[in-house]
């Protein structure tokens, strides 16, 4: 596997997104339902969305939460559904690997919407380190590790809209999917890396 990927090289494989079930939650009483399904996975794809701030010293709060299988992706509006007690049971849970790359601040952003335990995250950024690959963004992991990119256009969006365009569904649905895709196969082609949580 090589440890970094040329922007022309990168260019030249296929484009790929989630093609899965997505199911965009913004109803707070479905939030247990859908939590508990994925409780029955083991490990799941993770990221969240904010919308973005142009103006100096202003941050957003996160509005989406995204968790990912490898058949389902779950779209959680949390500035519709706020932080539920089950995605707070989720996010603590140290028996359910919560996978994505640059996910500390993620973390952070969630822990000021509600303060929580954090348990079971999985930096895949850390991850690569200890096996040599040298390049660290989503986009370019995508390359190097699955052969495949991704668009990174709607990142600046906004996460807050009324409705979530497709395009806007699609591409969060796709971060949290590659994280998990990205883990699988790195565990397969580096079983002696264990997955170290954060």
């Amino acid at each position: 596997m090589e440890k970094t990927i040329s922007k022309e090289a990168l260019n030249d494989l296929p484009l790929k997104h989630f093609e899965g079930r997505v199911d965009v939650v913004e109803d707070e009483n479905t939030v247990e339902e859908l939590v508990k399904e994925l409780e029955q996975h083991n490990c799941i794809g993770f990221d969240t969305e904010t919308k973005p701030s142009f103006q100096k010293g202003k941050i957003n709060q996160v509005s989406l939460l995204q968790f990912s299988t490898e058949t389902k992706a779950y779209l959680f509006r949390l500035n519709k559904t706020g932080m539920h007690p089950a995605i707070v049971r989720l996010l603590s849970n140290p028996n359910i690997l919560k996978v994505g790359v640059g996910i500390r601040d993620d973390i952070r952003g969630l822990n000021r919407l509600h303060e929580f335990d954090h348990a079971g995250f999985v930096e895949i950024q850390d991850h690569v380190k200890r096996v040599d690959i040298e390049d660290t963004s989503l986009k370019k992991l995508a390359g190097i590790v699955l052969n495949f990119r991704v668009s990174k256009r709607q990142r600046l969006s906004n996460w807050e809209a009324p409705r979530l365009s497709e395009g806007q569904v699609i591409y969060a649905a796709t971060d949290a999917w590659v994280a998990l895709k990205l883990m699988i196969r790195l565990l397969e082609k580096f079983p002696h890396a264990e997955a170290q949580t954060i």
